[in-house]
This record gives C-alpha cells, structure tokens and sequence, in this order.
C-alpha cells in the first residue's frame, strides 16, 4: 500500500526565516516546532525532522496543519480551561466575604485565616473537602493573596508604639563619611 503524501507546508516563510524565528524564540516548545518544520521545508523526512525536534511524526503533521492555519502564531501553547471550582458561584462568594470580614478568635478559633482553617471552614459549611495546596489556588482565583499580613495584636495601642520610635536626627543629612571611611578620627603620622 503506498504512503499518502505529506502535508504541503505553506511557504510564505523560509527555513533560514523560520530557524531565525526559532533562535529568538523565549518559548522553548515554540522554537523547536519552528525547527521541525525549517527541517521538514529542507526537505528532511518528515519524521526524521520530528525526532530532531524531540516529537512523533503525528505531532509534527499537527503542528503543520495549525502553522497552514494560523502561521507561527499556532505554534503557541492555547489556554487550558483546567477543572471547575467544586463551589458554585454563590457559595465563593460567600467564602470571599467570609474571608473579607476577617475570623473572629471565639467564632472561628483562629485570629487570621490560614489555608487550613479555610480547608476546615468549607468542609463544616458546604460540606466539600478542599486540600491545602487546593484552597490556596481558590483564593488565588478569588483575586486574594496566598500570603499573610503581619500579625497586629487586638489590643496594640498606635499612639503607644509611636511613643517608642526614635525620631530621625536633625542632623542627619550633614554627618558623612570621610573618603576613607573614618568620620570623627584624628590621623596622626609617625
């Protein structure tokens, strides 16, 4: 049985082009489909230029059919929509007011919300078990942020800490060093 002939490449871009395309690539994936294809355009077996770029035949006659569409710009990567939140929309709306209004140490155990609490909080309320590295891509997706603020005690005073700070010297801005380093030394020769 004979082979079907191969895809046609389309040739508005030279090998040289499409290898000079590759070097300047920052996508590492996107430069060695540009390879594949400059070696396939040189007349090198289409699977012999595949395994030179580190991919099957199959591959490279897909990346074909989506550079003829789409030129080098189907050489990229399409976003992927990865797997729904298990929380409908009004139950993340009520975690993001809850984690909006800040925990209660009675009510909640906690004096800030940890991934953990949160884990815990979602598992008493809606009755789905999130892990941690799982509410934390949540959040993040919530347009919150995986890190803390620094702990305020309930009951720290700011009039009483501002009492505490040093005032910045008058002065300050005509003490210099000397171009050796020393400020105020005598420098006695012997």
């Amino acid at each position: 049985m004979p082979m079907p002939a191969p895809l046609p490449i389309r040739s508005d871009r030279s090998p040289a082009e499409l290898r000079r395309l590759a070097r300047h690539e920052r996508d590492g994936r996107v430069s060695a489909r540009l390879m594949a294809l400059a070696n396939a355009l040189e007349d090198i077996p289409r699977e012999e230029a595949a395994r030179l770029a580190g991919m099957t035949g199959q591959t490279l006659a897909d990346w074909v059919h989506r550079y003829n569409a789409e030129g080098v710009a189907g050489l990229r990567d399409r976003p992927r929509a990865g797997r729904h939140s298990r929380l409908s929309e009004g139950q993340q709306a009520a975690l993001k007011a809850l984690v909006l209004k800040s925990p209660d140490l009675k009510r909640d155990g906690c004096i800030a919300w940890r991934a953990r609490d949160l884990c815990r909080l979602v598992e008493q309320r809606f009755g789905l078990s999130y892990k941690e590295s799982g509410m934390l891509r949540l959040l993040h997706s919530l347009e919150f942020s995986w890190q803390k603020p620094r702990p305020v005690h309930p009951e720290a005073d700011a009039k009483v800490q501002a009492g505490f700070k040093k005032p910045a010297r008058a002065d300050a801005r005509y003490c210099r060093a000397s171009p050796g380093g020393r400020t105020d030394r005598a420098v006695v020769r012997g």
